[in-house]
């Protein structure tokens, strides 16, 4: 090893030391300044603001995001706490995001302290914090949340504001549906003689189904002597009927965002053909659609994959043996992997055609298309084969977004949700739509996901007469920010309008 390798091993070493100990938010005493201005020539750092750095990997182009995404949350625990001590807390709305486990990066993240200056702090990216001089919450009314100083959840729904339940409904009924009994919400109510409040809260709960909850704020007001009115705060009646101790965040918000999106893909997408389906000759089309579909498919995640490759595939003429470990190895077995997967999504499809529900045939084959998709490259060593057990063990983060997907728990309350709500939805589009997209935002597998989404979408495709549609790679970029607008801003139209002119 040379001596520049040497005193860069050297410098990673103390980098490593620190992420062992669970540092994500570098401060600039915890390097020496040599190692940190190595470790920042190299890309293994990057800085924040003045003295503060977090983990990057070299191999970042100039304005990927991702670090820095990955980072937010834990990055702004740590410098908050360093700045404010424990002073500090998060606002009630991003309090309740947090609650319902949305941890979508926030433009600007609103922060309460007796010690704030009332003014923004510029981060990575066009992300700040606003620090607001307020003095805090009463100590009951506050807890930590991974780190991170946030109200309560009865708390965060008595202080949130009014305008929270029109501007965003999904995420308030979602709160609202996680409370089982009405003693903390009505504790906070009482200790602040905040009658205005518990008249919107009652008919908030009233408007989700939860009449108990709301009979009882009602008469704990009346007995302390606080008249009320009782005003629902939500434009609309809701869609979706909660059961009475529903508490899974998760689903709730998942059942919320399908049916808030749903008319506006109805409104965006072509309805369905009417004539009578040819089952042979739309799988003879689903056939010759498979190079090309393979090639941007594969394209889009980063692969690279010729034609030629995906033919001799196909054409079974093309051996593992003789590879070596290189990029086109990896890329190989992808491109085998997705011909085997190919294969059971026809399966899929020809089984819908043939009348049966698209929703419960994904949930009896996903699992048959994923271990086609990465069986070669587990047979071929470069995967463990643990990754073939299921859903993913742990967190991941998706490239260059601000959304990040559910935890490990979560993925597994929201897939089978997902199929029963493919099996009960009547219009193909928006099973087209929402079956790929509500797919991805889950992100049930550490890697994947995109291919086995736009398998979803075909599937739906089929059940709705739609022909078998190809993503290209030409769009990526378009793709990709309908994704994330649907994903980070609830903003389903141009995701609907994009596969819409695929069509």
């Amino acid at each position: 090893m040379n001596d520049i390798s040497q005193k860069l091993a050297d410098s990673l070493e103390q980098l490593q030391q620190l992420q062992e100990s669970g540092v994500v938010a570098i401060q600039s005493k915890q390097l020496s300044r040599v190692h940190r201005e190595r470790l920042l020539k190299h890309g293994f750092i990057r800085e924040v603001i003045r003295g503060w750095y977090i983990p990057a990997m070299p191999d970042e182009k100039p304005g990927d995001s991702t670090s820095w995404y990955t980072s937010f949350w834990d990055f702004c625990a740590a410098y908050l706490s360093q700045r404010f001590d424990q002073s500090w807390c998060l606002s009630p709305e991003q309090s309740l995001s947090l609650h319902i486990g949305d941890r979508t990066v926030p433009q600007q993240l609103l922060v309460r302290s007796p010690k704030g200056n009332n003014k923004p702090t510029a981060f990575l990216h066009n992300t700040s914090i606003f620090d607001v001089r307020l003095n805090m919450p009463a100590a009951e009314h506050i807890e930590n949340l991974e780190g991170l100083n946030v109200y309560s959840l009865a708390a965060a729904l008595v202080y949130s504001s009014a305008n929270q339940f029109q501007n965003a409904p999904v995420h308030m009924r979602t709160a609202l549906s996680m409370v089982t009994d009405a003693s903390d919400v009505l504790s906070v109510l009482l200790a602040g003689n905040h009658s205005v409040i518990a008249g919107r809260l009652v008919g908030a709960f009233r408007n989700i189904g939860r009449d108990l909850i709301a009979d009882n704020i009602l008469k704990g007001m009346q007995a302390a002597d606080l008249k009320m009115q009782e005003d629902d705060p939500f434009a609309e009646k809701v869609q979706i009927s909660f059961g009475r101790r529903d508490v899974s965040p998760y689903v709730n918000r998942m059942r919320l965002m399908w049916a808030q999106m749903r008319e506006s893909i109805i409104a965006h997408f072509p309805e369905q053909p009417h004539q009578t389906i040819d089952i042979e000759t739309y799988m003879a089309e689903v056939e010759d659609k498979y190079v090309t579909d393979a090639y941007h498919s594969l394209s889009i995640e980063g692969y690279r994959v010729t034609r030629e490759l995906i033919e001799l595939v196909r054409s079974g003429n093309w051996q593992a043996e003789g590879s070596d470990h290189s990029k086109k190895h990896l890329d190989a077995m992808a491109a085998r992997g997705y011909w085997d997967a190919f294969q059971e999504v026809k399966k899929a499809v020809l089984a819908v055609l043939e009348g049966k529900n698209p929703g419960d045939v994904l949930e009896q084959t996903h699992s048959d298309w994923y271990l086609a998709l990465f069986g070669p490259s587990v047979a071929a060593g470069i995967i463990k084969q643990s990754d073939l057990a299921g859903y993913r063990s742990g967190p991941v983060y998706i490239r260059q977004s601000m959304h990040t997907p559910p935890s490990r728990e979560a993925v597994r309350d929201m897939m089978p949700t997902l199929f029963d709500l493919l099996a009960e939805e009547e219009n193909a589009a928006v099973r087209v739509v929402l079956g790929h997209f509500i797919f991805v935002y889950i992100h049930p597998y550490f890697d994947g996901n995109g291919r086995m989404g736009r398998f979803i979408m075909n599937l739906m495709m089929a059940s709705g007469g739609y022909p078998w549609t190809v993503v290209p790679v030409e769009r990526r970029d378009e793709y990709m920010q309908a994704l994330e607008a649907a994903s980070v801003k609830q903003d389903i139209v141009p995701f609907t309008q994009f596969l819409a002119s695929l069509l």
